[in-house]
């Protein structure tokens, strides 16, 4: 594995470009779809899906490309991640979402400090956002080797369109979203709702997929005819 210094730049520059890309192709989506949510959640969800792959495939073996604090937590929990790097990693997650959104908003010619005025609240945005999160940590933690980064931005394309969140499944996702007044935005008073529910469902799911692993029943100690070869 990397140096710390290297692995940090990766999930900054990782999360920045994933945030670019999420709130980017919803500026462009929402300016093409001529009003149609649905032809604009589609283009919304497509560019992330793409983006998410590559981006898994190019940081991967540098960091991990874990681009989300819930993500990094439950590394830690399975020794993936060292425990003194957490929150190093979270701080350089949360601070890449927002250069990101900023990104984002440059490309685009519009103001780069602007704040979201979206909300997205209740219990079903809630269990929607713990669903979602705790699919997506079943999937990173269940998927064959080779296959995570297909997997995973397979699952977060459904889970555009099958949960009433559109799927954030990040804190640092959410966090940098309320930073963008578009398509893809969440107001502020928003955010504390989706991140402790993302992180019930990342609890969720690690607790899924250990209870799925395979377990190992102790094999019967031989006789001592057996042990004797009688």
């Amino acid at each position: 594995m990397a140096d710390l210094r290297t692995r940090l730049l990766a999930e900054a520059l990782g999360t920045a470009l994933l945030l670019a890309v999420v709130i980017g192709s919803g500026i462009m989506a929402e300016r093409l779809a001529g009003g149609n949510v649905a032809i604009a959640l589609q283009a919304n969800t497509a560019a992330t899906v793409g983006g998410l792959y590559v981006l898994i495939e190019v940081f991967g073996p540098t960091s991990g490309a874990y681009f989300n604090p819930a993500v990094s937590a439950v590394m830690v929990v399975q020794g993936e991640l060292p425990l003194t790097d957490l929150v190093p990693y979270v701080i350089a997650q949360l601070v890449g979402a927002v250069l990101g959104a900023w990104l984002a908003h440059a490309m685009f010619d519009l103001s780069l400090i602007q704040f979201s005025t979206k909300l997205r609240s209740g219990p079903g945005q809630w269990m929607a956002e713990a669903v979602a999160t705790a699919g997506l940590l079943l999937v990173i933690l269940r998927a064959p080797q080779g296959k995570a980064s297909a997997m995973v931005a397979a699952y977060i394309g459904a889970a555009y369109w099958f949960t009433a969140s559109t799927s954030f499944a990040n804190p640092a996702a959410a966090f940098g979203r309320m930073f963008s007044n578009g398509f893809a935005g969440i107001a502020p008073s928003s955010v504390p709702g989706f991140i402790a529910a993302e992180c019930i469902g990342a609890i969720i799911g690690l607790a899924l997929h250990r209870a799925l692993q395979p377990r190992t029943v102790p094999s019967a100690q031989p006789s001592a005819m057996e042990r004797s070869g009688d």
